[in-house]
């Protein structure tokens, strides 16, 4: 029997779905919190999108935000925010869509370090209805950050 490829294990997220982390991109270049975006390994064959957010827009204890995120054609995607704060220490949070043994296959690591999990429902799982509620909920992160001031 020949062993099956990595992406077809119960527990796969599948290959990245690159035209999907290109579009995504390109919503990402064009918004005002987003100072720059870069593709992992390079754009002609991206596995991952990272979001360096406008340091300008945060406290000055955050040292620097971004998003990483990986979107896969099974529908499955992983949206990570992180926060680098002068003190060293982080803030993240990740809305998550893969299967798991943890929680719904749809599913939120909650803030302040990613660890506790609850499931997660969404009106929509279209890529840019989940840009648009992770960039509202990081816009939603920024008001408490500098209400807390």
């Amino acid at each position: 029997m020949c062993p099956q490829p990595e992406d077809s294990t119960p527990h796969s997220t599948g290959p990245p779905d690159r035209q999907i982390l290109r579009l995504l991109e390109r919503h990402l270049a064009s918004d005002s919190l987003v100072a720059e975006t870069e593709f992992d390994p390079d754009s002609y064959e991206p596995r991952l999108l990272h979001a360096l957010l406008d340091a300008g827009r945060y406290p000055e204890s955050i040292e620097t935000a971004r998003l990483d995120i990986r979107w896969f054609t099974t529908g499955n995607f992983s949206i990570h925010y992180v926060e680098e704060h002068d003190d060293e220490m982080l803030w993240e949070c990740r809305w998550d869509r893969h299967p798991n043994n943890h929680n719904s296959r749809l599913h939120f690591h909650q803030p302040p370090d990613a660890t506790d999990v609850t499931d997660l429902t969404f009106s929509s799982l279209h890529p840019l209805e989940v840009y648009s509620t992770v960039l509202t909920a990081v816009d939603q992160r920024l008001e408490t950050l500098w209400s807390n001031q």
